[in-house]
C-alpha cells in the first residue's frame, strides 16, 4: 500500500494506471506485464515462458497440429489461435492471426501473427529489437486479450519499473493486480478475507444470487457456494470462483486437527476423444469390457476400478492405462497426438484421451488456486472453514502429465448402463480424473 500510495502522491503511476483503467473498461479483468527481449518481435515471435504454463494464463482456442512442411523439415510444434486485440486511443483492433505457438521440444509457448492483418498494430515496435519494451496484457472474462506496447522511454514504461520489483510474477509475467487494488497485495487480501471466514465459525448455507446478494442454500453441496458467498463472488456462468485472480476451492475434511480430506479431489471430466469408445460407441465399450452389476441388479453393466499408469490390467474390465508420447524422464511431450489411452491384453487402444483435449481442460485451470478445508453441520445445513489453507501457483499441463504417469493422478469411471439387453439401454457417462489431496502440489511449481 505504501509503495503504490507513494508512486501516486509523485504522479509516477498514473500512466500505467491510466491504461490499465481503459483495458478494464473493454472488458479486462486480469492484466499482466511482460518486458520484452530484443528477439521478441514479429521475425522471432514473442516467448511467453518455458513449460506450456502461459496456456493457464491467456485463453485461446483449440491446440491444433501443425505439421506442416518448411524448408524440408517437418514442423514439430502446436498452435493455438487467439482472440487478441491491440489497444490504442481509438480503441481495440483486432490481430486476426494472433496464435500461440506450443514447441514440445524445449518446451515454451510463443505468440506470432500479431501484426498480419491488424490496422492499428505497433508496427515499428514489434518489429523493432529495441531494449526496454514493455507488452501488456489485458485478460476479457469472455476470453479476448488486449495487448498495448510501449517504448523504455515511454511514461508507461517508466512506472512499470517503478513498481515492478513489488509486483508478483507468474512465469515471465508481472501480476498487475496489485496495482489495480490501489497497492492491495491480492495474496495478503485473500488470506486476510479468509481469516475473517474463518473467525466467523459456523456459517448458514448460503449461495450468491446474480444480482450479488446471498441467499439461503438448502442442498447438502453448499460448502463451495456458501464461502464464494461470504467472498462476496457472483457467479458468472463463464469461469470458475475467483478472488482478485485466485481461483478458490473448498473442500470437506473431517476435523480441523488432522485436515485430513474426506475424498480426492475431482480435476477434470473429459469424455473419450479415440478407442473403441469413440469409434463404436459407449454401448459397444460396457458390452466388450464392462461387467455385471456386483450388488446383483438385473439387466445393468457397469464400468469403474481405479486406473494408473503404474497397475497393470484391471480384474474387472481387463484394461490398463498408460501414457503414449509423453517422455516421463523430460516430463516433455514427444508426440503431440499421442495422449493417455486404456488398453486391452490385445494392445487395443479402447478409450483415449489426445494432449489436444486434455489441455483444453486443463487450461481452464487458473495460474493460481486456494484449497480452503471446510466442516459441514446439519440441520439447518452450516459449514465452518478452516484455519490451514492451501496456496498453489504456476501449474501446466506438463505437471499434469507428469503426476499421471507417475500414477499420482489416476481415472476414475463411474460408466454404467441399465436395462441393457433391450432396444432402449439407458447409458451414465462419467469419466474423471482424480487426485488424492495430499498429492496436489504436484500439479504447481509452487504451493
Amino acid at each position: 500500500m505504501q509503495m503504490n500510495s507513494a508512486l501516486k502522491a509523485n504522479g509516477l503511476i498514473t500512466p500505467l494506471t491510466r491504461l490499465l483503467d481503459q483495458m478494464a473498461a473493454h472488458g479486462a479483468v486480469r492484466f499482466y506485464a511482460k518486458r520484452i527481449a530484443p528477439n521478441d518481435n514479429s521475425k522471432n515471435q514473442v516467448y511467453l515462458g518455458g513449460g506450456f504454463g502461459a496456456l493457464n494464463i491467456i485463453p485461446h482456442g483449440p491446440v491444433e497440429g501443425d505439421d506442416s512442411d518448411r524448408a524440408g523439415s517437418v514442423r514439430d510444434r502446436a498452435k493455438a489461435m487467439v482472440r487478441f486485440f491491440w489497444l490504442d486511443a481509438d480503441g481495440p483492433t483486432p490481430a486476426p492471426d494472433a496464435q500461440l505457438i506450443l514447441y514440445p521440444k524445449y518446451p515454451e509457448v510463443r505468440m506470432s501473427g500479431f501484426l498480419r492483418g491488424a490496422k492499428r498494430a505497433p508496427v515499428v515496435l514489434m518489429r523493432s529489437r529495441d531494449e526496454g519494451r514493455v507488452l501488456f496484457l489485458g485478460i476479457c472474462a469472455d476470453g479476448r486479450v488486449l495487448g498495448h506496447v510501449v517504448a523504455a522511454d515511454d511514461p508507461v514504461a517508466h512506472t512499470f519499473d517503478a513498481a515492478a520489483s513489488g509486483l508478483e510474477t507468474t512465469g515471465v509475467f508481472h501480476d498487475l493486480e496489485k496495482l489495480r487494488q490501489d497497492g492491495t497485495d491480492p495474496k495478503e487480501a485473500l488470506l486476510a478475507a479468509l481469516r475473517r471466514i474463518h473467525a466467523k465459525g459456523w456459517i448458514a448455507s448460503q449461495k450468491m444470487g446474480r444480482a450479488g446478494v446471498p441467499a439461503p442454500y438448502s442442498a447438502r453441496n453448499g460448502g463451495g457456494y456458501t464461502l464464494e458467498a461470504e467472498l462476496g463472488i457472483a457467479p458468472n456462468g463463464y469461469a470458475d470462483p475467483d478472488f482478485m485472480g485466485w481461483e478458490v476451492k473448498q473442500y470437506g475434511v473431517n476435523d480441523f486437527t488432522s485436515y485430513r480430506a474426506k475424498g480426492a479431489v475431482t480435476l477434470m471430466t473429459p469424455e473419450p476423444t479415440g478407442g473403441l469408445y469413440r469409434d463404436e460407441g459407449v454401448a459397444a465399450f460396457l458390452n466388450r469390457y464392462g461387467y455385471a452389476d456386483k450388488s446383483g441388479k438385473a439387466d445393468r453393466i457397469n464400468f469403474g476400478g481405479i486406473y494408473t499408469a503404474s497397475r497393470d490390467f484391471h480384474a474387472d474390465t481387463g484394461l490398463m492405462l498408460r501414457l503414449d508420447g509423453f517422455d516421463a524422464a523430460t516430463g516433455k511431450i514427444t508426440d503431440f497426438d499421442g495422449g493417455i489411452v486404456l488398453l486391452d491384453r490385445d494392445n487395443t487402444v479402447a478409450a483415449s484421451w489426445g494432449f489436444r483435449g486434455i489441455m483444453a481442460h486443463w487450461n481452464r485451470k487458473h495460474a493460481k488456486a486456494v484449497y480452503v478445508p471446510s466442516l459441514m453441520q446439519f440441520p439447518p445445513p452450516e459449514y465452518s472453514y478452516g484455519g490451514v489453507v492451501q496456496l498453489c501457483e504456476g501449474t501446466d499441463v506438463l505437471l499434469l502429465l507428469a503426476a499421471v504417469s507417475a500414477g499420482s493422478v489416476y481415472y476414475d469411471p463411474g460408466i454404467k448402463m441399465e436395462a441393457a439387453g433391450s432396444a432402449k439401454p439407458l447409458i451414465k457417462r462419467r469419466s474423471q480424473f482424480r487426485v488424492r489431496h495430499a498429492d496436489l502440489n504436484a500439479l504447481y511449481r509452487g504451493g
